[in-house]
């Protein structure tokens, strides 16, 4: 890291907000599984979009991002990094992370199911064309073929409605974000999978999740050009 993006010696003290306020792009990213986990909990919190070189600097020269690295969040008195931290600190915060260590790590399975195909639709949107396309193929293959047959059996072999301890969790949150995800590239993915479609219509219909789902949220939409050269300008890639 550049000299001049170290922390001062004696940074001013900051001010908290009292909703969680999110540091990122206006785009999905890494920061799209916080806003849904936050606005499932029914937990109201604030952005801060980066939109420029200087913003994202004056972060990093303020000591604000850990490893350099967005997304961050600031909550409870602390500016927290790592997408991984900051969701499971969120899931357990919010009782949606099981009720005991047996349920925690089966969540934590099944989201690290779900980011993993998530995160192939992300990369994909700063590809050049060609491998755009054949990488979105991919995924949707892959979901179809390793990620929805699993979660299907899981539903069938315990015949709950949710996938961990037959109560709401994180794990049922990002699945159901990560079906709408696939299904934006085919719309018919869920046509082998009953017991998704039933999943994704009942975790849908959770009266938080029903609103983050509303036009108007702030839920962001698959990104666009002007999202792949704000955050290329940015990251300098």
């Amino acid at each position: 890291m550049p000299l001049s993006f170290l922390p001062t010696e004696n940074p001013k003290p900051r001010v908290m907000a009292s909703k969680p306020k999110l540091f990122y792009f206006c785009g999905r990213g890494r920061m799209e599984s916080i806003r849904w986990l936050l606005a499932a909990a029914g937990v109201e919190f604030e952005e801060e979009f980066i939109e420029t070189t200087e913003q994202y600097e004056k972060l990093l020269k303020d000591g604000r991002l850990l490893f350099g690295q967005v997304p961050m969040v600031e909550i409870d008195g602390m500016e927290l990094t790592q997408t991984r931290a900051i969701l499971s600190y969120l899931a357990a915060k919010y009782n949606l992370y099981g009720k005991d260590l047996k349920e925690r790590v089966r969540i934590d399975m099944y989201t690290d199911g779900t980011l993993d195909l998530m995160l192939m639709i992300a990369v994909a949107a700063f590809k050049p064309p060609a491998e755009k396309e054949e990488s979105l193929a991919l995924v949707v293959k892959k979901a179809k073929t390793r990620y929805f047959p699993v979660f299907e059996k899981i539903l069938k072999d315990h015949g709950e409605d949710f996938l961990v301890g037959n109560k709401f969790s994180w794990a049922d949150i990002q699945l159901l974000e990560a079906i709408l995800m696939v299904e934006e590239l085919d719309a018919s993915v869920l046509s082998d999978f009953p017991l998704l479609k039933a999943f994704k219509t009942r975790i849908s219909n959770i009266p938080t999740i029903k609103k983050f789902l509303q036009p108007g949220s702030q839920r962001k939409p698959p990104p666009d050009s002007h999202y792949v050269e704000v955050v290329r300008s940015i990251l300098h890639f």
